[in-house]
């Protein structure tokens, strides 16, 4: 048996999303020709734009298609920053958590280093939380100053959900543009875009203006996804040359990769209920069979705030891609949680600003459920588990 336990990474497609996909696909035509076969495109654009929108709780002409998240947080965060520092020079301060994902880490020292962006990092408690007294304290500095406050809704290697309402009122209030980056959160919390605005006190283009969703992270076929841009956020484009979708995003749109995500998003707004509940049930018992198998492994993340699907945890003594290849060699998948560029591991930067030192940073594994997830495969992933971190460590003590 193989078990699939990796689907923070990219879950596999849901069954209506795949139909509808193929189905989209028998139908030739650019959405942006005037002719029927484009006209025809066209009208699935935009009823799955309408789709897509009732789940996220925000107007259609808000929802800005992308190619996933990685475009959809690098288009909210540089047009963002270039949008302010054109309106003032003096907007060049980015305020960003030390644990975000790396589509955003990198993308804002990219913007430090070539464009002068001026990088406000705010420290993480030790479950992964943002620490409101710092972000404040930032914040309440010449917000004028502030191009942008950009944070995860809860952080994708250890599960820990952000007090997004707190941070959406803080922006508000202080008149700062606000990005959620909503990749991992999507599908695992209730989300709504104009009620988080409208609670926050939200007015024109500060407080919360864009949110971020990846496709393949809920159901739909990979190489898809949305940003959520209010009408009344100012915000410059990354690519140029149609002028589709308001301007802010050019280019031929993938009408059935589209249609697959917004059904997607529809099956998890119709079982969202039962789901959580399930997965919140699955993710509980695995935690606690866990810490009985492995008494020394250490849960990372706060306990009860945590993403429904997500398990990490730290083993002393072992070394994170070991584990890795051990599991998969018995046909289990799961993730380091970790960076790996360039081929070679690297310590989780999450787990090393939540205080862990380099070699309890080098010791996690996260193990993320999903919609095909089955008890089954998580007995085989905790039947597998004992051998793997007995053999992890006696590698590690005679390395």
């Amino acid at each position: 048996m193989v078990a699939y336990l990796d689907h923070a990474a990219s879950t596999p497609v849901r069954p209506e999303a795949l139909a509808a996909y193929t189905a989209a696909l028998a139908h030739a035509g650019n959405p942006s020709s005037v002719h029927r076969h484009g006209q025809t495109a066209r009208a699935q654009v935009e009823e799955a734009r309408e789709h897509l929108a009732s789940v996220l709780g925000c107007e259609p002409i808000e929802v800005i298609f992308t190619s996933g998240g990685t475009e959809s947080i690098n288009l909210a965060i540089v047009g963002l920053y270039r949008a302010a520092v054109e309106s003032n020079p003096a907007r060049n301060r980015i305020v960003v958590p030390e644990a975000e994902h790396h589509a955003t880490l990198d993308t804002v020292l990219w913007l430090q280093q070539h464009e002068g962006a001026v990088i406000d990092w705010i420290p993480v408690d030790e479950h992964g939380r943002i620490r409101m007294d710092a972000l404040e304290a930032t914040v309440q500095r010449e917000p004028h100053t502030i191009a942008l406050v950009t944070l995860l809704w809860a952080n994708n290697e250890v599960g820990t959900i952000q007090p997004i309402d707190e941070v959406a009122a803080l922006a508000a209030e202080h008149l700062v543009p606000l990005h959620i980056d909503a990749v991992s959160a999507f599908g695992h919390v209730s989300l709504n875009f104009a009620q988080l605005r409208t609670e926050s006190g939200a007015v024109g283009g500060s407080g919360l203006v864009a949110l971020s969703i990846s496709g393949h992270k809920f159901g739909s076929v990979p190489g898809v996804g949305a940003l959520v841009v209010s009408r009344q956020a100012h915000l410059e484009p990354l690519i140029h040359g149609g002028g589709q979708q308001r301007g802010l995003r050019s280019g031929t749109l993938d009408a059935p990769a589209i249609v697959s995500m917004s059904t997607a998003a529809l099956v998890v707004q119709k079982t969202h209920e039962v789901e959580h509940s399930r997965l919140s049930a699955l993710r509980d018992a695995t935690i606690l069979r866990i810490q009985e198998l492995i008494p020394e492994a250490v849960l990372s993340g706060d306990r009860a705030t945590r993403l429904d699907n997500n398990v990490n945890f730290t083993f002393p003594g072992c070394q994170s891609d070991s584990l890795l290849f051990l599991l998969d060699a018995h046909g289990v998948s799961v993730s380091t949680g970790s960076a790996c560029q360039a081929g070679v591991a690297q310590p989780s930067h999450v787990l090393l600003a939540m205080g862990h030192d380099e070699r309890g940073a080098s010791s996690a594994l996260r193990i993320t459920l999903g919609h095909t997830t089955t008890q089954a495969e998580i007995d085989e992933f905790l039947a597998a588990l004992p051998e793997a971190v007995d053999r992890a460590r006696r590698a590690g003590t005679t390395a």
